[in-house]
């Protein structure tokens, strides 16, 4: 679009080259009809979209550029996990997830990992009338992601579940999901759909052995 320098950025504000995930930030100054900052609240919109990579302005959203210049949005920065000091996106392994031929939904977390620092961790709602073993529905989906994304992504677990606990507006509670995994104290959100979606994930999880038990905060 024109006016906009929009750029990949690493960790440090280091342009990316094509292909590789990192920040969407647009290089300042921003052209002409911009807001320049938040009503009222000048400090807040520097230190939300400006402080972070000097000399950008910083969309919190994360993915890559191809090869002819075009840009992928692929998740919220806050999504993007670091795997043995790889940033990948998990929107993106999402998207590779989604394309077998038996998955309706899915969706794909970060988990705590004490060699890796975090690793996915893939959740699959199957199409109706499947009755395949899931195990080997699960052994396809990550052979899709290590085909489509490589070994770098360290993706081995995917669990197959009922549905995934969203909010009343569809959005996939991925933050709660991974404070679960990872033995977080969690407190149950307030628009969410069906709480009970919650304690299927749960389940489900410590099933595998992926969580340790804890209580949910109510507070």
């Amino acid at each position: 679009m024109p006016g906009y320098d929009l750029q990949v950025l690493d960790a440090s504000a280091k342009p990316l080259p094509p292909g590789e995930t990192g920040t969407l930030a647009i290089k300042l100054p921003l052209p002409p009809s911009c807001l320049p900052t938040l009503w009222g609240n000048d400090e807040r919109f520097r230190s939300s979209y400006l402080a972070d990579f000097p000399g950008y302005y910083t969309t919190s959203d994360a993915g890559y550029m191809d090869a002819d210049g075009y840009a992928y949005v692929m998740a919220r920065t806050d999504d993007v996990i670091n795997v043995a000091g790889h940033r990948l996106s998990t929107g993106q392994m999402e998207e590779v997830v989604a394309r077998h031929k038996d998955v309706a939904e899915c969706a794909v977390v970060g988990v705590a990992d004490a060699m890796k620092g975090q690793v996915p961790a893939g959740f699959i709602v199957l199409n109706a009338g499947v009755n395949r073993p899931t195990q080997e529905i699960e052994g396809e989906v990550v052979k899709l992601v290590r085909e489509a994304i490589g070994p770098v992504a360290a993706f081995k677990t995917v669990m197959t579940v009922k549905r995934l606990p969203k909010t009343r507006s569809g959005k996939i509670l991925r933050g709660t999901m991974r404070q679960i995994a990872d033995g977080d104290a969690w407190r149950m959100p307030a628009t969410i759909d069906d709480p009970a979606t919650l304690e299927e994930i749960t389940g489900v999880m410590s099933e595998r052995g992926m969580v340790k038990p804890t209580e949910e905060t109510t507070a």
